[in-house]
């Protein structure tokens, strides 16, 4: 059985999302969405031409994404075209297998759709399914309000800040901690 079963969600505006798992053979399409919206926000951890990631090192990486039972990479498709993302890895070692990190990040012109809602709930369920995922973690943005109530509507607290951990645009900005436990 597959680690994530694809599913179809209806948006608010009647678009049809399809969230499936990454394959290496997305690796070319990732790479150009990646580059596409690092340049539509700065609420991401790169800004344009910074990820710097080859094609053969991202196939790589979605491959070993695949065989992780503890980690997923999930795509959010309209219209046959990537339209968001969520990447989440847990720790290697047994005291910290069970809890991990998420970047979530969905393309400017799909914003306001419900798309983050969806894939959020989405990866969360499966967080339920595994039995191994009991802690999902989170840094967003101090000024990223948006996001933020995402996060607490599906569940999350804030659980402290970090002063300067960005610098955007040759300013420093602080990114809140967010955690949710799985039961």
């Amino acid at each position: 059985m597959a680690k994530f079963q694809p599913v179809s969600v209806k948006l608010k505006d009647g678009g049809e999302l399809l969230i499936r798992e990454a394959a290496p053979e997305d690796g070319e399409a990732l790479l150009e969405y990646l580059d596409a919206v690092s340049g539509e926000s700065d609420n991401l951890t790169f800004g344009p031409g910074e990820f710097g990631i080859t094609l053969a090192e991202e196939q790589e990486y979605l491959r070993k994404m695949q065989e992780r039972k503890n980690g997923i990479y999930l795509l959010g498709i309209l219209d046959g075209e990537i339209a968001a993302t969520l990447s989440f890895a847990a720790g290697g070692r047994p005291r910290i297998a069970h809890v991990g990190e998420f970047g979530m990040s969905v393309r400017q012109p799909h914003w306001h759709r419900g798309i983050g809602t969806a894939l959020l709930s989405a990866f969360l369920d499966w967080c339920h399914e595994t039995g191994i995922i009991r802690k999902v973690n989170l840094r967003v943005r101090a000024d990223n309000q948006r996001a933020m109530a995402l996060y607490e509507k599906c569940g999350f607290k804030v659980e402290g800040r970090m002063s300067r951990d960005m610098r955007v645009h040759g300013g420093f900005v602080d990114t809140v901690l967010m955690g949710k436990e799985i039961d």
